[in-house]
């Protein structure tokens, strides 16, 4: 019980969702935006639900003027079909929130119009949801997926790139079909701001992603060994930009005299521990 109550003690409520409460009232649209709001809460518990259920460190699930975020303490190295769940977890509550729907209005207990604007509400949810942007649900699938043929840090850059790419298009896309449609700006000015923040927290993500690793998180999902061939003059942190999650991995260095492998712990170890930011991982075959 007192797991659950730390859960629901996790959703915040920005305080100017308030003032769109209020707005709201003062211009008789309350109940499109309760249900609207009430759509989203329940596309964030679903993420919220299921990291829960995988022992996910959450951090907050938080709902904002114009829509909701559910924030994890979770840095890239958990089981990829864990995240893809967690992820899958948001848009699969439209599914059961349409059938509610259809059999309200099947049963002629809403209004014929209220189905068309619920509905149009719940699709619109969904849709933009799965916008391959990042930090929509689309974004963090797209990150999954070129995970699986990409270094960490090349993926997490190429979803940055696609996020990108995705703004300029929608962009053109309000500018020609509806540019007075404030909700539109709104969302996009957030995207956009997000893709900005993302981009700044880049070399921390990356960072995170390798302190996981180096202190063992336990529940790292482990497919397979690769082996990363270098060069003794490469830097440390140029072969660690070659980390893909879900592998452990072997360094093989070769050339100029030396061939030897190293654990990629040997590698973490000289980085944090002996804080060898500019060093040569041919210097490793010399400490080990």
């Amino acid at each position: 019980m007192k797991k659950w109550i730390s859960f629901f003690r996790k959703i915040h409520i920005h305080p100017l969702f308030w003032l769109i409460i209020g707005v709201s009232i003062l211009t008789a649209r309350f109940m499109e935006v309760l249900v609207l709001f009430t759509f989203v809460l329940i596309h964030e518990l679903g993420h919220g639900l299921m990291a829960h259920f995988f022992s996910w460190r959450i951090k907050k699930i938080s709902l904002l003027p114009f829509g909701g975020v559910a924030e994890m303490d979770e840095h890239g190295n958990r089981p990829i079909k864990e995240e893809l769940l967690v992820v899958l977890a948001g848009p699969i509550q439209h599914i059961w929130i349409q059938l509610v729907l259809w059999i309200l209005y099947d049963q002629m207990l809403i209004h014929p119009d209220n189905y068309t604007l619920w509905t149009g509400f719940n699709m619109m949810i969904l849709l933009i949801n799965l916008l391959p942007a990042w930090p929509l649900d689309g974004g963090k699938l797209l990150f999954l997926w070129l995970s699986q043929f990409f270094a960490f840090r090349k993926a997490h850059l190429y979803t940055l790139y696609t996020t990108a790419g995705t703004l300029v298009i929608t962009l053109l896309a309000i500018l020609i079909w509806n540019p007075l449609h404030l909700n539109s700006w709104v969302i996009w000015i957030f995207l956009m701001f997000s893709l900005w923040k993302e981009w700044k927290q880049r070399p921390f993500v990356f960072i995170r992603f390798l302190l996981e690793r180096y202190y063992g998180n336990k529940d790292q999902e482990v497919k397979a060994i690769q082996t990363i061939y270098a060069n003794p003059d490469e830097n440390i942190v140029d072969v660690l930009e070659r980390f893909s999650r879900g592998r452990k991995h072997t360094i093989r260095i070769s050339g100029n005299g030396s061939n030897a492998n190293i654990d990629e712990n040997e590698l973490l170890h000289a980085f944090f521990a002996d804080k060898l930011y500019k060093g040569k991982v041919g210097d490793l075959l010399y400490m080990y």
